[in-house]
C-alpha cells in the first residue's frame, strides 16, 4: 500500500469539500434553471412556492461560483507547483 504526504491528504480533503459545495449549489439552483429552460406552468408554480419560503437563486450562483473559482484555482496551483502534472 502506498503512502502520501499529509499535505496531499489535506489538499484532497479540502478539494473534495469544495466540489461538494459546488454540487450542492447546482442542486440548489435546479428549480431556477428548470424554470428558465423549460418554462412551463409547473415550474412557474414551483418557483412561486419556493419564493414564498425565501428561496433566492443568487445564493447558489454566488456561493457556488466563488467556491468553484477557488477550488479550480487551488487544483491548478497544487498540480502545477507541487505535483508537477500541468
Amino acid at each position: 500500500m502506498g503512502s502520501q504526504s499529509t499535505a496531499k491528504t489535506i489538499f484532497l480533503l479540502v478539494s473534495m469539500v469544495g466540489w461538494l459545495i459546488v454540487g450542492a449549489a447546482l442542486m440548489y439552483l435546479f428549480p431556477f434553471l428548470a424554470d428558465q429552460w423549460v418554462s412551463s406552468e409547473r415550474t412557474h408554480v414551483w418557483m412561486q412556492t419556493l419564493a414564498r419560503s425565501g428561496y433566492n437563486p443568487w445564493l447558489g450562483w454566488l456561493g457556488g461560483g466563488i467556491t468553484l473559482i477557488i477550488t479550480v484555482l487551488g487544483n491548478l496551483l497544487w498540480y502545477q507547483r507541487f505535483d508537477g502534472k500541468i
